[in-house]
């Protein structure tokens, strides 16, 4: 078995710190930070009430780009958008075009997709949503270029402020996608981008739904 097999072995103060489902009242005040930050929230108790939630927000026939996320694949929402055929899934349209003549068309279509569906590193008790990246290419979209953004958010991942997000990124994430990756994909991870979120601009763009149990990393 080689070392990238074996998960990392994160402290016990680690652990406690950012692995620990947050109370039903924790999650329900940040969910209320979060609306008044322009951020539409909802909370649900489990990861099979959220795939149903992210199902009753896209409509048939939409455009979706589903990030890379593991809360996505645990709960069945990334074959929902890839595999339902109730979507358009760009991430199997762009594997299909040409990398080298579809240069262009490739990048304009990840750019600007009728909805984002992902998840966050990180969620502060004021309501600012932290997502780290290795590669940058989804934080555009999240940013402006989507037209809608749905976050799938378990309830581990909230925090008190956005230095101890940094710090749940670095100390707690990044190992363990970086042992995802090096077994997904055999290369390291990274976090060479973080995008933090303090309040969405467009009323109801940005939607998170806030899990009563833990999910992804």
């Amino acid at each position: 078995m080689s070392s990238a097999a074996v998960p990392p072995d994160l402290s016990e103060h680690t652990v406690s710190e950012f692995a620990q489902v947050s109370s039903p009242d924790r999650i329900a005040a940040v969910a209320g930070a979060l609306e008044r930050n322009g951020i539409r929230a909802f909370v649900v108790r489990s990861g099979d009430n959220a795939r149903e939630t992210v199902a009753s927000l896209i409509p048939a026939g939409a455009e979706v780009f589903n990030n890379t996320s593991r809360t996505l694949e645990s709960i069945g929402v990334a074959d929902d958008i890839e595999r339902s055929g109730r979507y358009e899934p760009l991430r199997l349209r762009l594997f299909q075009m040409d990398r080298e003549m579809q240069a262009r068309e490739m990048r304009t279509l990840a750019a600007s997709p009728d909805y984002v569906v992902g998840s966050v590193h990180a969620l502060t008790e004021g309501g600012s949503l932290l997502i780290a990246s290795a590669s940058g290419s989804q934080l555009g979209p999240i940013v402006s270029g989507a037209e809608h953004v749905i976050f799938v958010i378990g309830g581990q991942k909230i925090v008190a402020d956005v230095d101890a997000g940094i710090r749940r990124i670095f100390e707690y994430a990044l190992p363990l996608e970086d042992w995802r990756a090096r077994e997904a994909y055999g290369v390291p991870s990274g976090v060479n981008n973080i995008l933090i979120i303090n309040h969405a601009v467009a009323a109801d763009r940005i939607t998170a739904i806030l899990v009563q149990e833990a999910l992804g990393f």
